[in-house]
C-alpha cells in the first residue's frame, strides 16, 4: 500500500476538535512565498498549480524509469500554508488583502535538491508558461505547537483559535508567533467538493514553555 502520512502520523493530520500539545518534527517541502486574498489572489492560484504540479511529478517520476534513490509509492501530501498578515506576525482574518503566505506540500523523505531540480525540468516541459522559479525546496522544523481540528468554514475559523490559544495559555504555555514561526493551516478537504459546514482544517500555532517570574 502507497505512504500516506494522513494515516501513518495521525498525531500531526487527525488531530481531535479539542486542543493539544505536540512536539512537531522537522520535514521537507515543496514551498512558494506570496501575499494577498486567496479567494481572489491569481498568484495564490498559480502558487497551488505549481506545488502540486511539482509534487505529482516527483510522485510519477516511476512512470519513466527514473525513480530517486530510496522511492516508495506514497499519496502525495495535503496542502498546507503558513499565514501572516502584512506589518505583524499575527493574522488579520477581517482584512485578507493583508495577506502573506508560505503555501507547501510536504515531500517524501527521499526528495533531494537534485530531485525536485528534476520534477521541475519535467514540469516545464509540460506546462511552460508557469514560473518554476518561485518554488523552493526548504526543511521546517516546528517543534512545539498547539494544535485543534476546525470543521466548518474558514471565516470560523478565529472562535476555534481563540479556544485553541487560551487551552495553550491555560496549560502553561506562551502563543509563540513571529517571524519565523507562524499560524499553520493544514487542509484536508477540497472546497471544491465539500461542503463549508463540513470541512476540515488542521489549525496549528507555535508555543513556548511559561517562564516564571
Amino acid at each position: 500500500m502507497p505512504t500516506d502520512y494522513k494515516k501513518i502520523e495521525k498525531e500531526l493530520y487527525q488531530p481531535k476538535t479539542t486542543p493539544s500539545i505536540i512536539e512537531v518534527p522537522i520535514m521537507t517541502f515543496i514551498a512558494i512565498d506570496g501575499m494577498g486574498n486567496p479567494n481572489t489572489s491569481e498568484a495564490y492560484k498559480e502558487a497551488l498549480e505549481i506545488l502540486y504540479g511539482l509534487s505529482y511529478s516527483i510522485k510519477m517520476s516511476k512512470m519513466g524509469g527514473s525513480a530517486p534513490d530510496g522511492y516508495f509509492d506514497y499519496v502525495v501530501a495535503p496542502l498546507e500554508g503558513l499565514w501572516w498578515s502584512l506589518g505583524g506576525g499575527t493574522v488579520s482574518f477581517s482584512d485578507k488583502d493583508s495577506f502573506c503566505w508560505t503555501s507547501m506540500i510536504r515531500q517524501p523523505e527521499f526528495v533531494t535538491k537534485e530531485v525536485f531540480e528534476s520534477a521541475k525540468t519535467s514540469l516545464s516541459r509540460k506546462k511552460p508558461g508557469l514560473d518554476l522559479s518561485k518554488a523552493r525546496l526548504m526543511k521546517l522544523t516546528e517543534g512545539l505547537c498547539v494544535q485543534v481540528m476546525h470543521i466548518g468554514p474558514y471565516d470560523d475559523e478565529p472562535a476555534t483559535i481563540e479556544a485553541m490559544d487560551r487551552y495553550a495559555t491555560e496549560n502553561g504555555f506562551v502563543i509563540d508567533i513571529n517571524d519565523t514561526r507562524r499560524h499553520h493551516e493544514i487542509y484536508l478537504s477540497d472546497p471544491r467538493k465539500v461542503a463549508p459546514e463540513k470541512l476540515k482544517t488542521v489549525i496549528r500555532h507555535p508555543i513556548t514553555k511559561k517562564t516564571s517570574t
